[in-house]
């Protein structure tokens, strides 16, 4: 095995350099993972601009790769042995709290990065934190006793794993958070990995109407929603969005609205509520937004809306994540359109967030890749 790790990691606010970190000593109830694939989403490409929190990062949240070496306690506590093929979700909780004992780990205070300078997650834990490799941009990655990993269904490829955080997101957000299942009727907006893994949960869980909203960008994301399962696809800057909602839906609007554009400002959450039926509706929102003055509360109180936030993912949605990927009832493949190595994980950051390659819906990054 190597003595030295290399890692991409984040310096400054759109700063990446390579740098080599010692291998890990390994305790009786940790492991190492050799990673495969660090999937990239709109999380990194905001993280990436962002100045530093506490010191240099090694980032990549969505991480799959074989376990190289596992302590005994590692493996009789957890079930993983060595050439085992993970998923390692992004949480280190602490396995004590309250959260962690409901099952509910994301809320976990030890993995808030954003309130716990000792929080511990992966891609945005500093690297400066002893072992170092809390990040999936590297060749490595350590594992303490309180990782949550799940196996991968044989048949499924690390690159095809390196879907199951998207595709996670979205059964827990549609389907656990705002309950859509047969009949449901759904608007998603945005057609990015996160919006059409929203499109196949909402498919798979029985929804009678799926209509998908996008940009003159996304023409070839809404040509894969519509593969996917979408009944329509809008684009917002051709179209009215809200007429041509209502001439689908009979005036009717929609049961569910899931945003699915990052943050992308005010007007997606504005349209959501004017989208969703006359009464009892819910709407998901995502990413971090600015003050919202404005906020048409009365509006919502009318007609009876209920908001929601997203927020990471449970250990079942993860399963049925896999199972899904395992199942090739959809062509989730298609949305594996792109893959960099190490050296060039600026440039994939920058694709993902539309400054780079073309027509990007998911970015794998390998770090053992032209190496």
């Amino acid at each position: 095995m190597v003595e030295k790790v290399l890692a991409s990691v984040k310096t400054g606010a759109s700063k990446l350099e390579i740098r080599e970190f010692p291998m890990p000593e390994i305790p009786i109830d940790g492991a190492l993972m050799k990673m495969e694939v660090a999937g990239i989403c709109g999380t990194d490409v905001k993280m990436f601009k962002d100045p530093l929190k506490g010191g240099p990062v090694i980032m990549g949240h969505e991480n799959i790769g074989y376990i190289a070496k596992a302590g005994r306690e590692f493996t009789n506590r957890k079930g993983f042995k060595e050439g085992d093929l993970v998923f390692v979700e992004h949480y280190v909780s602490c396995g004590k709290c309250e959260w962690c004992h409901l099952g509910q780990y994301r809320h976990c205070e030890a993995t808030d990065w954003r309130y716990n300078p000792n929080g511990i997650r992966y891609g945005y834990t500093t690297c400066d934190n002893p072992p170092h490799l809390w990040g999936g941009f590297a060749q490595y990655v350590y594992l303490p006793w309180n990782s949550v990993v799940h196996h991968v269904p044989k048949g499924v490829t690390p690159e095809l794993a390196g879907l199951v955080t998207p595709m996670a997101n979205g059964i827990e957000w549609a389907l656990m958070d705002c309950g859509v299942g047969y009949n449901s009727t759904v608007l998603i907006q945005g057609p990015g990995q996160q919006g059409l893994s929203q499109t196949i949960a909402c498919k798979q869980a029985g929804a009678s109407l799926i209509i998908v909203t996008g940009t003159n960008k996304d023409k070839a994301r809404l040509d894969c929603a519509k593969i996917m399962g979408a009944d329509y696809v809008i684009n917002v800057q051709e179209e009215d969005p809200i007429q041509r909602i209502n001439e689908i839906t009979g005036g009717k609007g929609v049961d569910v609205v899931l945003d699915c554009t990052a943050g992308a400002g005010t007007a997606p959450i504005l349209l959501g509520i004017e989208a969703l039926k006359r009464k009892g509706g819910t709407m998901i929102i995502q990413g971090e937004m600015a003050d919202f003055p404005n906020f048409p509360v009365g509006k919502m109180t009318v007609k009876y809306i209920t908001l929601k936030s997203a927020r990471g993912h449970s250990y079942k949605a993860c399963e049925l994540a896999l199972e899904q990927l395992a199942s090739k009832r959809f062509p989730i493949d298609m949305m594996t359109t792109h893959r960099f190595g190490l050296k060039d994980a600026e440039y994939a950051i920058k694709s993902v967030g539309g400054m780079g390659a073309p027509d990007v819906i998911h970015v794998s990054l390998m770090p053992w890749m032209d190496l």
